[in-house]
């Protein structure tokens, strides 16, 4: 079974992937593959087989031929791997994911379309797209009540419990996680989760940081360094920080007294599952609905939330973090949330899909070409321009080829089955395109691999470039 993800603004897609994995394994070989570059840590972790693929904003190729590729890369994988089953875990099936379906009908397509979406444009093809489908499973959500966005309307999903990868039975204890991380066994900690980047966030990620000066002793977990693009330093001067890289860090979650997170799918269905008491500051970027999730975790008193448009309230907040007697509040509030098995629900229901007979569905190219149709309508007059402005670029290419990015290097693809995490982030970060290859794969396979790269790439691919 390949379980393919989109490259979302956090991990929630990839996440979700790999709790389904966790069950999987026990009856089926899941194959990962996905658009994040966080994958490079599953293959050490899971010992699973997974694959990299490039996501269209990498800009190794050009726009127009990224769908051909993804819908090669996919199909060439079902034949590798003899796959039953094909899900895609992201908010938009993108049309090479339904264009590997109509070249292998054979293979069951599962949607896995989170719910609690803002109303955003993407909510005009529903319809279209839930027809391509096999199956559509949305994942429970705690705040699922205080969903009234296009998908809460929607009856052709199958639901399930959340999906997390904390499981209270296979999380480590307070003590081995505390000297995984290499912290105090005594004091206490408190895991941010926030992220830098524009402006607005790294302010954030200070707001919060400030809000917890003053606590005594404290240990502040980050996993990434609190720097902006610059290098500059966005936390105040008096903490104890610690960075640390760790996956899945649901499994340490009982190291920690506190965090502070955004309030996205993975971070409400591991910290408050985990009974961590916890200040959410929502991220208004994306499809996400995490200002209503947050509010909803708010006004039923399972977590604190920030106002994300004003620091000041995001500081207060997070300072209401050390009192002990708030913390304890939070905790057993979230001993009282459902259990958040999703992911053993989803993957019976996978078998469920994959062991059923295959019924033909003639009417498919029909919607296919109505998909297309209705997204080309809904996008209205500029969109129609942009069509006549695409066919007369192709044209301006056969004289002016594709050059791509000055952050691409203009060589030959690295060709690498590396299963190690730090060979493979560097790979995936790297100036050179990486074409990621699953472990243990036939000779036919990689030749394959070769041929739809040279055409992704208009340019000779060689054997010399890889790496295995």
């Amino acid at each position: 079974m390949i379980l393919a993800t989109s490259n979302g603004i956090g991990m929630g897609h990839l996440t979700r992937a790999c709790a389904i994995t966790e069950s999987l394994k026990e009856f089926a070989e899941p194959i990962i593959v996905s658009m994040a570059g966080g994958i490079a840590e599953i293959p050490g972790f899971m010992d699973v087989r997974c694959e990299y693929i490039p996501g269209r904003d990498r800009g190794w190729m050009r726009r127009d031929a990224w769908d051909i590729y993804l819908k090669e890369r996919l199909v060439a994988l079902i034949d590798e791997t003899g796959a039953k089953l094909l899900s895609f875990d992201g908010v938009v099936p993108y049309p090479g994911v339904i264009a590997a379906k109509m070249a292998r009908p054979e293979i069951k397509l599962v949607w896995v379309r989170r719910g609690l979406w803002q109303k955003k444009p993407q909510r005009f093809v529903l319809g279209l797209q839930s027809k391509m489908m096999d199956t559509i499973i949305e994942p429970g959500d705690f705040a699922r009540s205080y969903d009234y966005g296009p998908t809460s309307r929607r009856k052709e999903a199958v639901g399930s419990a959340p999906i997390s990868m904390f499981q209270n039975r296979t999380a480590l204890s307070r003590e081995e996680a505390r000297k995984i991380l290499g912290l105090d066994p005594v004091r206490p900690a408190v895991l941010v989760q926030l992220g830098t980047g524009e402006g607005d966030v790294n302010e954030k990620m200070t707001a919060a940081l400030s809000g917890l000066l003053g606590w005594k002793d404290l240990q502040v977990v980050l996993t990434k360094k609190p720097v902006d693009a610059n290098g500059k330093d966005l936390a105040p001067a008096g903490l104890d920080i610690k960075v640390v890289r760790y996956f899945p860090l649901a499994r340490l979650l009982k190291a920690f007294d506190a965090s502070i997170c955004a309030a996205g799918y993975n971070g409400i269905h591991e910290l408050l599952a985990a009974k961590i008491p916890t200040v959410f500051v929502p991220n208004i970027r994306g499809t996400d609905d995490q200002e209503m999730r947050a509010r909803w975790c708010a006004d039923y008193g399972y977590s604190l939330v920030a106002d994300q448009a004003d620091l000041e309230d995001i500081e207060a907040m997070v300072k209401k973090l050390q009192s002990s007697e708030s913390r304890q509040e939070l905790t057993e509030k979230c001993a009282q949330l459902p259990d958040v098995s999703g992911g053993e629900e989803v993957a019976k229901i996978f078998l469920a899909l994959a062991s059923a007979p295959t019924l033909k569905r003639p009417t498919r190219v029909i919607h296919y070409s109505r998909l297309v149709a209705q997204l080309h309508i809904n996008r209205g007059s500029r969109h129609l321009l942009y069509l006549v402005y695409r066919q007369l670029a192709r044209i301006y290419q056969i004289f002016k080829p594709y050059q791509p990015p000055p952050s691409v290097a203009n060589v030959p693809p690295i060709f690498s089955d590396s299963r190690d995490s730090e060979e493979l982030r560097s790979l995936i970060r790297g100036e050179a395109r990486f074409e990621h290859l699953i472990s243990g794969s036939s000779h036919d396979y990689k030749e394959r691999r070769i041929a739809i790269a040279k055409k992704a790439y208009e340019f000779a691919v060689t054997e010399d470039a890889s790496r295995e």
